[in-house]
């Protein structure tokens, strides 16, 4: 028989409960100095790109470093940002310190002090013995100047997520004067990144109009150093400081006087059309602002970049409004652009339906957003394209139809206002109608053969030049390799040599195994 004794059960510990709370927020406060960590890596791992970078002079390793800072840009903190600036500016302590005031400036009551942060030795010792690097390599790291100004353009960064606009005034100002004083094809790539970011934080501060002559001298510069991407990001600096200020006149003179580089990047290319499609299409020109605004929107990023895709559709569509086409219906059921062109989607149903009531019902609704989204001056252009839609369909209902008939649908003061919008229309092509002056009325004709006519020439004229022009740009975009890789190729006469002598033992090979 097996015995069966009592078990004396042990009452639970009301402190395990709590126990386990400060184990999830250990195991939390861990896990975030794990990301800390891996982010400072990864920008040490972008230094040392960087360093590689100037050692071998091949600015596409600098390019492959700020396609990756808007990942960075997410990750950075104060942890972060206080670790860099203490890794690479241990023995430069002015820089130290001026670069750990702009971080600290973003929130006051950190729980690191400043003082025992820089007099402390204990954030130094952790730092040494997690960091293999050592001292010597990590201030010739950050005596470089590509590093010094990726290091201040990280902080400055920082501060504009964290809305630290004084800050990062001050950060953006000193960074522009590093950037001022050196001449190195191997800064061309960053200093263009410092200028955007410094035109941006004086944007933010309503201050833009008071960098115009910097940004003249600095173009200046860079055109005279060929420095491409320099020139097109200053350009467009420029172009987009215009535009706030509605100066279109200044921003044509500067289109017609400077020359936009070929060999600039694919986003710069895209900002200098959007620009210019914005330029054209408030000088009347619609058919180039059209082309241009079209090609921006497919050159700008597909997956990213919303908000200037946003912008660069909300003209385009109004242009194609201009030019009588009607937008394409997908692109307003597109998930990233539906909600945003929804004011623009109701335009465009009043003016495909001819309907002047419901076309000055949309401009009271949105007349302050369209104001805000600077289209409200292209679009009070459309009221006569609202009129030559709809008598385009009073002419396809009716074979004949009286002006007053036509003012009393078209909501007109008179029919004779009627009768000289529907002359127009007929002058412009609109329509093919007669009118009868005596009787009052306007004679619809038979419609012809589209074909017979050179409209289907024109369009495939049309796509035919778009295909062509963008397949010159893809080659001129197309990046090809130095001479000095051609120096371990083989030339013609050695590979005929080289295909002579195989063939010759090829034939030895056939006689030998004849004679076997």
């Amino acid at each position: 028989m097996v015995e069966l004794s009592d078990i004396e059960m042990k009452e639970a510990d009301p402190s395990s409960g709590l126990q386990t709370a400060g184990t999830t927020t250990t195991t939390s406060k861990d896990d975030k100095k794990d990301a800390d960590t891996l982010t400072l890596d990864d920008i040490k791992e972008q230094v040392r790109t960087i360093e590689k970078a100037v050692n071998s002079k091949e600015p596409r390793f600098i390019l492959r470093v700020l396609r990756g800072l808007a990942s960075t840009r997410k990750r950075l903190n104060e942890d972060v940002i206080r670790r860099l600036i203490l890794f690479y500016y241990g023995s430069n302590s002015s820089e130290r310190e001026i670069l750990l005031g702009f971080a600290q400036s973003v929130s006051q009551p950190m729980d690191v002090d400043m003082e025992k942060t820089v007099s402390s030795p204990a954030p130094a010792t952790n730092e040494k013995q997690s960091v293999s690097r050592p001292q010597t390599s990590r201030a010739r790291a950050a005596s470089l100047p590509e590093v010094d100004l990726y290091i201040h353009l990280i902080v400055l960064l920082f501060l504009i997520d964290r809305n630290s606009l004084k800050s990062a005034l001050d950060c953006a100002k000193r960074l522009v004067d590093k950037t001022s004083v050196l001449n190195r094809r191997t800064l061309d790539l960053l200093s263009a990144k410092c200028y955007f970011y410094y035109a941006r934080i004086f944007e933010l501060n309503n201050m833009l109009d008071s960098i115009r002559p910097f940004l003249h001298s600095r173009l200046r510069t860079a055109t005279l150093r060929n420095d491409f991407e320099g020139t097109a990001v200053l350009i467009n600096l420029l172009l987009r400081n215009y535009l706030h200020y509605n100066l279109y006149s200044q921003a044509q003179k500067l289109v017609l006087k400077s020359v936009f580089p070929d060999h600039a990047s694919n986003n710069e290319w895209a900002r200098y059309l959007y620009y210019l499609g914005r330029i054209r299409a408030m000088q009347l020109e619609y058919t180039k602002a059209h082309q241009h605004l079209l090609t921006a929107t497919r050159k700008a990023p597909q997956q990213t970049a919303i908000g200037f895709r946003q912008n660069a559709h909300k003209f385009l569509i109004t242009v194609e409004l201009l030019l009588g086409d009607i937008p394409d219906k997908a692109t307003f059921k597109n998930p990233q652009l539906k909600r945003s062109l929804d004011p623009y989607y109701q335009l465009t149903l009043a003016v495909r339906a001819g309907d002047l009531s419901r076309f000055k019902e949309v401009l009271d609704t949105f007349s302050e957003r369209f104001q805000q989204e600077k289209t409200w001056s292209l679009i009070i252009r459309l009221r006569h394209n609202v009129i030559k839609a709809g008598i385009k369909m009073i002419s396809l209902s009716y074979a004949r139809i009286s002006f007053s008939d036509v003012a009393q649908k078209l909501q007109l003061d008179s029919p004779e206002d009627a009768e000289y919008i529907v002359a127009k229309a007929i002058r412009d092509g609109v329509i093919e109608a007669s009118i009868d002056h005596e009787q009052g009325y306007v004679q619809s004709r038979e419609i012809t053969d589209v074909y017979t006519t050179r409209e289907p020439m024109n369009a495939f004229h049309q796509r035919i030049e778009f295909c062509l022009k963008v397949h010159n740009e893809s080659v001129k975009a197309m990046r090809y390799p130095p001479k000095k890789y051609n120096e371990d190729l083989e030339t013609a006469q050695e590979r005929r040599e080289r295909e002579q002598e195989e063939l010759e033992y090829a034939k030895e090979m056939a006689d030998d195994e004849d004679d076997f």
